[in-house]
């Protein structure tokens, strides 16, 4: 069974002031506190989220 790719993300700067539809992506993605990192399953959805908060997140592949 192949193993699945997976993405870290991690939110660098605060969604406040943001639109609201780009902080829910970020809760979406299960970012609740600057600084921290998430690892989720690299799927079009996922990426699609990490890729409407671009100037909030980092994406690196684990």
């Amino acid at each position: 069974m192949a193993k699945k790719k997976q993405i870290k993300v991690t939110l660098f700067r605060s969604p406040l002031g943001a639109q609201p539809k780009h902080r829910e992506c970020v809760r979406g993605l299960g970012l609740k506190r600057m600084h921290q990192s998430v690892v989720l399953e690299d799927t079009p959805s996922v990426r699609g989220m990490a890729r409407k908060v671009n100037y909030m997140v980092r994406v690196e592949e684990v």
